[in-house]
């Protein structure tokens, strides 16, 4: 039996519940409308070239999916659904249309593939990474190959219930449908991936005229290696080589498409060495194509981006170890001011102090002390003059005037020091120089 006071909490707290329960703010349902359009799109693109049923031979959406659900969250997935659910749709209303239990299980699939691949990635390279060093580049081709695969079972296995494939066709469906969802994703989601993490930066860097040179000679080349009988098909890679070294894991990213959209394109269009294959080598040949080019060119463009930091960063030590050096010499030259310059002082001090004790008396056997004490007074005196040279050597920057001045004081210092005679000559004025260009 319940008092009347816990009677009356439950309404209020089924009340406050309710009033929690707030519908989707129109940001998130216009982020999830954006997202299925994307996907849509992206799958649009993908079924340009089939290889039997749904199974394309390059599979964009998947990277649209992992990449939207990596960078801002798993929350997103409805779109993916949205988009999964008008292409099956599009599926089931075809003039041969797929069951709908096959159709149902290949979506299952799909969605299971854009999830656990973002969780991976998240996983294996961390939130947010820009694909620009070599660990990251491995750990986005394990996330997508497991996500991939995972796609591909559950496909394969939905299209042998329902039917659609013999037993004989499993192996060669399976391997068709992981290897077109990996290329998808090894082509979209390192583009969005280092696009995002600066893409006012990448334009910048791309918005030039070698830029420009650059996507002309990739999308020249790119259409050569597809487009001849001759075995040329790789020729492409030293505009790929280009863009790593010169643009980075953005300027990469951008010339795998646009190499991989003329191959698809080309050979869609019936054109091309790849063409004149079966259509189960022919896709083969355009996936191995796609997914060797895309983890060499991100390989290469991560290995570049760690030579350029690690350059940065030497740089930067090299400066802040002049900093400290400037820093220990002042500390050193204080130290010997407060201690053993103030020290020889005192010396000097009672040094004079006893001569003249000494004068005063004015006796004859006190005569070689007098000596002794006049000797011990000039050599303090000559340590004392020593220490202080040297305590405003430290303390001083040689460069406060400029590097000219710099130099002529060192070459007087050397001729003092019986050292050569250096004659210095140079414009006037200070040089147009930063301080560590002059150090």
């Amino acid at each position: 039996m319940s008092t009347p006071a816990q009677v009356s909490t439950g309404p209020l707290t089924i009340a406050r519940v309710a009033a929690g329960a707030r519908p989707p703010s129109a940001r998130y349902l216009g982020g999830v409308l954006l997202l299925a359009a994307a996907y849509y799109g992206a799958a649009k693109v993908g079924q340009t070239l089939r290889y039997t049923a749904s199974v394309s031979a390059v599979w964009p959406p998947a990277g649209v999916g992992i990449a939207t659900l990596y960078l801002w969250g798993v929350r997103w997935w409805p779109g993916v659904l949205i988009a999964e659910l008008v292409v099956n749709g599009e599926l089931l209303v075809a003039d041969h249309p797929l069951p709908l239990g096959s159709l149902l299980g290949q979506q299952a699939g799909n969605m299971a593939e854009v999830v656990v691949g973002a969780l991976l990635l998240r996983r294996l390279i961390g939130p947010r990474a820009a694909v620009d060093r070599v660990e990251q580049v491995g750990g986005l081709f394990a996330a997508i190959a497991i996500a991939t695969a995972i796609s591909a079972t559950v496909g394969m296995l939905s299209m042998l219930a329902g039917g659609v494939i013999s037993g004989p066709e499993a192996p060669t469906f399976w391997r068709t449908w992981w290897l077109g969802d990996l290329a998808g994703g090894l082509v979209v989601v390192p583009l969005v991936l280092a696009w995002a993490a600066g893409p006012l930066r990448a334009w910048r860097r791309l918005r030039t005229a070698e830029g420009a040179l650059l996507i002309a000679a990739v999308a020249t080349l790119g259409a050569l290696a597809v487009s001849t009988s001759e075995p040329v098909t790789y020729v492409v890679f030293p505009a790929l080589i280009w863009a790593a070294s010169r643009f980075g894991t953005p300027g990469a990213t951008l010339s795998i498409a646009i190499a991989t959209a003329v191959a698809i394109g080309i050979t869609a269009n019936d054109v091309g060495p790849f063409f004149k294959q079966p259509i189960d080598h022919r896709t083969l040949s355009t996936q191995v194509y796609i997914v060797v080019t895309a983890m060499t060119t991100l390989f290469l463009a991560a290995v570049v981006s760690e030579r350029e930091r690690a350059a940065a960063q030497l740089a930067d030590a090299k400066r802040r170890e002049g900093e400290q050096a400037v820093h220990e010499r002042r500390r050193i030259a204080r130290d010997l001011h407060d201690s053993v310059s103030q020290a020889l002082f005192s010396t000097l001090l009672h040094t004079r102090t006893a001569e003249k004790a000494l004068a005063q008396a004015d006796t004859a056997a006190d005569a070689k002390l007098a000596r002794d004490l006049s000797t011990i007074g000039e050599l303090t005196l000559a340590a004392q003059t020593e220490i202080r040279g040297l305590i405003s050597e430290l303390g001083h920057d040689s460069l406060e005037d400029g590097l000219v001045p710099a130099l002529v004081g060192e070459a007087t210092r050397l001729a003092r020091a019986d050292g050569p005679r250096i004659e210095v000559q140079a414009p006037e004025g200070r040089l147009p120089l930063g301080s560590r260009a002059e150090a």
